[in-house]
């Protein structure tokens, strides 16, 4: 029997990647939970406040209306919160800062019911993520993902108006850089569709392009691209002055369903519109273009931020207003194409990197960035390119402007000498002998644990720096250098503040045209890691060493211990009129011996008794259980005890033994020559395999649990009546246990190769053996085969032998 006890984590062990990376991500998830709930939580006291200044209501009172108008509409208490914002106009409470000082007493007229499901649940949906949106940009992607497949949308486009009466391209989403440039501000037109929804106050349904194009100048060219489009002006002030237009590649009218939702979407938009307002998205006014000029000027690569605040004030992202002509994106998109754009978008790995971290820093203080020396992939002309690049971070208004600085290739190689010397923990030093000079690199004074401000040491004076007694090896390595120009390298040790520091120096001397050396030049490097692993090591190989004498000492004794306790017949046994045939095959791997055993003896009144046990574990401690259990079981059944008896008291037994942790199995079978009577009992131990007329089949087990599982252990016997020609198998799990595979397949596996026709030649159980058996084992096998013999096939010889019962090697 092989038991594997689960061992608990060790200290210090890696710890399970799986578990924390779930961990990680339900945190994350919990923590946006708990932003959408704050952000929603300001959308509801900004409406309840808009509300309270409408009616001169307590905030109860207003919570309530808002609740039954948000029923009366079929619609969720969020989307009401939302139409009631947008219908604020510029100087309401809920706009404005700071709070509402008087009360207003109209009240906003109700709105029609919203559609029914799907589009019902979709606004809903919209409504919630809407308190994530920081901007017009934010708002046209957020609509855009938000809007159900059948309304077939592809394309959102929101237009503001300009005083002038002009329109601005505010937010857009699905459409290309291209588009977006030629569009992004369109002059005061006669016949364009957006204008014409604005200056209407109602929806523009533009659904058969032929007719369509000579009414209206349709945006995007080729127009096709989007047959139908529909122009739904957002009531965020009176009169409207935010359009968003849905642009779809579906041919065909909008039906009634998606026309209600679409107008309730953009009523929707109005209340973020209100609160973060139309042109937020504006970096400094009227200079914006200016300030996009100079950048297109200037060398290098740089770019102009604008936070992008979410609704509890923290930074979220940030826009790039303007981009110089060398700046690039992680997709190769540069100067003009990236305005507009998020910073994250253009740049997501940087939201991982200290660079993100500088940002927030320096917007928050006012004091400058800079990174460290870091590689970047850029593409250039369609092929990617990598340079190294420090980062700058400055802050200009409210706004930051970040430039990349590139590296020129000297840069680049004393900044590769330095990454190198300090991976290694090695620095370079020059000793010139002529003039005394002496250069250390930064490092070497790390290495040494030395003040810079003290100054190098003096090629002589190097010696003096190691421990006493390794300055002699040392010197004499210095001299070499200096006398005979010989190279050195050496080990030694120095005394830091962190303790002893092993050390090696490795150097070489420059002579001059008559070979006397001038100058000597080499590194020094800190091998203290290195050094503490090789003794390490060294230790570890001794403690191996002495375990592995150890278990072999045990295991010599412990094997020498098995074969005195439980020698191996060398022939079949007769017993009862019954042929017995043994083997025990201890394991092929490992130091340790098992616990395995058998007995097969004849009782005085004439019946025999087999006995198969195995004992949890291996070693000294397992042979010991098992002669405790194999000699007590006999010697009880001798003296009269039932096999049930028998095995309680053995349970008892090991649960006061020296290892109460200890566990075995066990089968007890007793047999009646003159009846061909077997009455057997088990202790957790696999059933008995009976083969009869070229077929087996396992007898039923009685009930029993194993030996010291516990107190008031309970076991049944059973009964089975032998015939001429039977045959008994009793073994141990060893021969039919293997890894990775469940006991009933080896179960199986014994019973096909127990029925199956014997090769001539040899023996049914070395025959049995042969077909079972792998060569690597893992655990013993013990196997009892008992074979009744069939009519007139005893010989006189084999009667002589019946009635040995000697506990030997002859009858066990």
């Amino acid at each position: 029997m092989t038991s594997e006890a689960a061992r608990p984590p060790e200290p210090g062990a890696v710890p399970d990647l799986a578990a924390l990376t779930k961990v990680v991500a339900r945190q994350r998830a919990e923590l946006d939970r708990l932003r959408e709930a704050a952000a929603a939580s300001v959308v509801l006291e900004r409406a309840k406040g808009a509300v309270m200044a409408r009616t001169g209501c307590s905030s109860e009172a207003a919570h309530e209306e808002l609740q039954r108008r948000a029923e009366d509409g079929r619609r969720t208490l969020l989307e009401e919160c939302w139409i009631v914002l947008g219908g604020l106009g510029p100087q309401d409470p809920a706009v404005a800062k700071p709070p509402p000082p008087a009360a207003v007493t109209d009240s906003p007229p109700r709105s029609a019911p919203l559609p029914a499901e799907p589009y019902g649940a979709a606004l809903a949906r919209f409504g919630r993520a809407l308190v994530r949106v920081g901007g017009p940009q934010d708002l046209a992607r957020c609509l855009l993902d938000h809007l159900p497949p059948d309304t077939g949308a592809d394309a959102v486009l929101i237009f503001a108006r300009q005083p002038a009466g002009g329109l601005e391209l505010v937010g857009h989403a699905g459409v290309d850089d291209l588009l977006v440039q030629q569009w992004s501000r369109v002059p005061p037109l006669t016949g364009l569709a957006a204008l014409a929804a604005l200056d209407a106050g109602e929806a523009r349904w533009l659904e058969d392009l032929h007719e369509d194009r000579r009414r209206y100048m349709l945006i995007g060219e080729p127009s096709h691209r989007w047959p139908t489009r529909a122009w739904l002006p957002v009531t965020a002030g009176r009169p409207a002055d935010v359009v968003v237009g849905v642009l779809r590649r579906r041919e065909g009218p909008f039906s009634p369903e998606v026309r209600r939702h679409l107008l309730a979407a953009a009523r929707l938009c109005a209340g973020p519109l209100r609160m973060f307002g139309i042109r937020q998205d504006r970096t400094v006014g009227a200079a914006t273009e200016a300030v996009r000029t100079v950048f297109e000027r200037l060398p290098g690569a740089a770019v102009l931020l604008t936070p992008l605040r979410g609704p509890s004030g923290d930074v979220e992202d940030f826009r790039v207003d303007a981009a110089t002509p060398d700046a690039s994106d992680a997709v190769g998109r540069s100067g003009r194409e990236l305005v507009g754009l998020r910073f994250l978008e253009c740049w997501p790995a940087t939201a991982e990197e200290p660079l993100w971290r500088g940002c927030l820093d320096t917007l928050d203080s006012g004091r400058p960035y800079e990174s460290e020396p870091f590689a970047r992939q850029r593409i250039v002309a369609g092929v990617a390119e990598l340079a190294t690049y420090s980062t700058r971070v400055a802050r200009l208004g409210d706004g930051l402007v970040v430039n990349w600085i590139r590296h020129d290739p000297s840069d680049r190689q004393e900044q590769r000498l330095a990454d190198v010397q300090r991976l290694g923990n090695l620095g370079w030093a020059n000793w010139h002998l002529v003039s005394g000079e002496v250069n250390w690199s930064s490092q070497v004074f790390a290495i040494f644990d030395r003040d810079p401000a003290r100054g190098a040491v003096p090629l002589e004076g190097l010696p003096g720096l190691a421990l006493p007694e390794d300055q002699p090896a040392l010197a004499r390595a210095v001299a070499g250098l200096t006398r005979e120009g010989r190279p050195c390298d050496v080990p030694f040790r120095v005394a830091a503040r962190d303790g002893i520091r092993h050390l090696r120096a490795v150097a070489e001397a420059v002579p001059d045209d008559r070979g006397t050396p001038v100058e000597v030049h080499g590194f020094v490097q800190d091998v203290t890691a290195q050094r503490s692993a090789e003794l390490a090591l060294v230790v570890s190989e001794r403690a191996v060493l002495t375990q592995h004498g150890a278990l072999q000492a045990e295991r010599t004794v412990a094997a020498r211990l098995q074969d005195a306790l439980l020698p191996l017949p060398k022939q079949p046994v007769r017993l009862a009129g019954l042929r017995v045939d043994i083997a025990y095959l201890p394991a092929q791997s490992g130091l340790n011996v098992g616990g395995d055993w058998f007995s097969a003896i004849e009782l005085p009144d004439g019946d025999a008794l087999f006995v198969v046990g195995d004992v949890a574990g291996h070693g000294v401690d397992a042979v010991a259980a098992m002669a405790l259990l194999r000699f007590t079981a006999k010697g009880m059944v001798i003296t009269g005890s039932s096999l049930t008896g028998a095995l309680g008291r053995l349970n008892a037994l090991l649960l006061h033994s020296r290892d109460p942790h200890g566990t075995a199995t066990m089968v007890l079978a007793r047999y009646n020559p003159r009846e061909r009577r077997l009455v057997w009992a088990q202790a957790g131990h696999p059933p008995p395999l009976l083969v009869r007329d070229g077929k087996a089949r396992y007898l039923d087990r009685p009930f029993g649990i194993l030996l010291g599982a516990g107190d008031g252990a309970r076991y049944e016997e059973a009964e089975c009546r032998l015939a001429p020609g039977d045959r008994l198998v009793l073994y141990t799990d060893g021969l039919v246990e293997r890894p990775s595979e469940s006991i009933d397949h080896g179960l199986d596996r014994l019973a096909r190769a127990a029925a199956g026709p014997g090769e001539g030649g040899s023996a049914p159980l070395d025959r049995l053996l042969g077909a079972l058996l792998e060569p690597e084992r893992r655990d013993d096998v013990c196997v009892l085969d008992i074979r009744v013999p069939a009519e007139g096939e005893q010989t006189e010889d084999e009667q002589s032998e019946v009635g040995q019962s000697q506990d030997g090697p002859a009858a066990r």
